[in-house]
């Protein structure tokens, strides 16, 4: 039986057919050794057709398809031209041998071509990729590597390609960060606490919050200088006005030891910096729920911003999270209790980070797990929903948080929970009744624009006609006035010519009396 080898290099297709196959018995040994031999690896692989792609567009189109193991139009004809024509009811006498097995199952459910995919065959494909550049004659030295690198920059850059706003790598950063704050802030704080507390040791006892605690203690500065005008603003700060009078009251009658005026500034300079990195840890919170929308908006509506977060910063990416059967989301943050109950055989963990999910505290002692399990599964599906869905929605999101609400009260109550079937049935309905109105609200907004349009050309065109009626007026107004002058002139030129008449006939008859008195 005949064999032939289909290759996609970076320049084009290439159809080889391997001779004497039977003598090497399909033994992957020795094609192996031979594969080094370009005096024994051709004479038993021979080119019998090239394909040379168009372009760089299209060697990464062709490419992308043999990824994903679909046939092109171009390979096909490419193939049913260059092979024998397989006749209907009858066994082929021959098979093509190709690198990918998804795309040799594509090429014989389309074309009938039998196609195998093994060990002995990958061995073929690699002598031909090494002395492909051999093999074709017209390929200049340099030609091949240069295709090679630019198709496989172009292959890279395509598959990295992703949505700016749905970058994850963003929320892991972020969480990373607000956990580090969060410890940074709270030794900060107590170091404030410590320092201040020298000077002013029974204000830790009224004011209890850390942020306070250092807004309280730069506006104080020296508590000698603490009096009763310092109320509103400390009421201010504080929100309650009877803390406000304690800590006036107290700073009179402080135990605490005085503080150079360069102690007291450094104090204040510490305490501020407290301040600025609270207040930018609140800027942070607010940028990752507003990164967390964006990207998994249906786990962030189902358990919170900062817990989805968490899942999918220990996950690595939300790609991995959607990955993830929900069993292993439902210990993930819990590796090491885990595997020490697997050595121990001990009891494994009902629950990792969802534990700070709101449902697991509400839920009682006995039904902690198993609401855990249920969490897990809405996290699954949600995840799935938010990494592999076009458009960006909280509306599954919602209703699994109904749902998990809903199992709570079975547990409580023991009412019945709607099935998961109907309320992914209902969500769709509701966003396809959505997107018909937007669809017709597009459409209402369309005609009435065009209204508008066609009354303004309309008004344009009345306008117009309105113009040339006036300017046809003037013309003819102008015309006739032109003609009425004309007859004035020809008048004046009569009387005129008439006038030179008389006075021609009032010479002559004056020179005729004169004649006649001469004589």
């Amino acid at each position: 039986m005949a064999m032939y080898l289909l290759y996609e290099s970076s320049s084009g297709y290439g159809l080889f057919e391997a001779h004497g196959l039977d003598e090497i018995g399909q033994n992957t040994e020795a094609v192996r050794s031979s594969v080094s031999d370009l005096s024994r690896f051709g004479r038993v692989v021979q080119l019998t057709a090239f394909h040379p792609f168009e372009s760089a567009l299209d060697a990464l189109n062709q490419v992308n398809a043999v990824s994903e193991g679909v046939m092109t139009d171009e390979l096909r004809s490419f193939l049913e031209l260059n092979l024998p024509k397989v006749k209907e009811g009858k066994k082929p006498k021959f098979s093509l041998g190709t690198s990918e097995p998804k795309l040799g199952s594509h090429i014989l459910e389309a074309t009938k071509i039998p196609c195998q995919s093994n060990e002995f065959v990958l061995e073929l494909l690699r002598g031909v990729r090494l002395h492909f550049d051999r093999f074709i004659k017209d390929l200049k030295p340099g030609d091949l590597e240069k295709s090679q690198l630019g198709l496989a920059h172009s292959y890279s850059r395509a598959k990295v390609k992703f949505n700016v706003n749905r970058v994850d790598n963003m929320v892991i950063q972020a969480i990373f960060l607000l956990d580090t704050l969060d410890k940074d802030i709270n030794s900060f704080a107590m170091r404030v606490r410590e320092w201040y507390s020298w000077h002013f040791p029974e204000l830790v006892k009224i004011v209890n919050d850390n942020y306070l605690y250092a807004r309280v203690s730069k506006m104080i500065d020296d508590k000698s200088k603490l009096t009763e005008d310092h109320i509103p603003m400390l009421t201010e700060v504080l929100g309650d006005e009877d803390k406000a009078k304690e800590v006036v009251e107290a700073g009179k009658a402080s135990m605490g030891q005085d503080l150079s005026a360069l102690d007291l500034i450094n104090v204040q300079t510490f305490a501020q910096k407290v301040m600025d990195l609270a207040d930018y840890r609140k800027k942070l919170y607010d940028y990752l729920v507003s990164k967390m929308s964006d990207i998994a908006p249906n786990l962030a509506a189902l358990i919170g911003e900062m817990v989805a977060a968490r899942l999918i910063s220990h996950a690595g990416s939300l790609t991995n999270l959607a990955k993830c059967p929900s069993s292993t989301l439902q210990i993930l943050g819990a590796e090491k209790a885990l595997f020490r109950a697997l050595k121990t055989r001990g009891n494994t963990p009902k629950y990792g980070m969802i534990f700070h999910s709101s449902f697991i505290g509400r839920a009682s002692a006995k039904n902690k797990g198993r609401i855990a399990r249920y969490l897990a599964n809405k996290c699954s599906i949600a995840s799935r929903i938010d990494c592999f869905a076009d458009g960006a929605t909280t509306a599954f999101g919602e209703k699994l948080r109904e749902q998990v609400e809903e199992r709570l009260d079975f547990y409580d109550k023991g009412v019945a929970p709607r099935k998961n079937v109907d309320v992914m049935k209902e969500v769709i309905e509701n966003l396809q009744n959505k997107d018909e109105e937007g669809k017709e609200a597009v459409e209402a907004s369309g005609k009435k624009s065009k209204k508008k349009k066609a009354k303004g050309e309309e008004e344009e065109e009345a306008v117009d006609e309105e113009k040339s009626e006036k300017k046809k007026k003037r013309k003819m107004e102008t015309v006739e006035e032109n003609e009425k002058s004309e007859k004035k002139k020809k008048k004046k030129s009569k009387s005129a010519g008439g006038d030179e008449e008389t006075d021609d006939g009032l010479t002559q008859s004056k020179k005729k009396k004169k004649s006649k008195s001469e004589e």
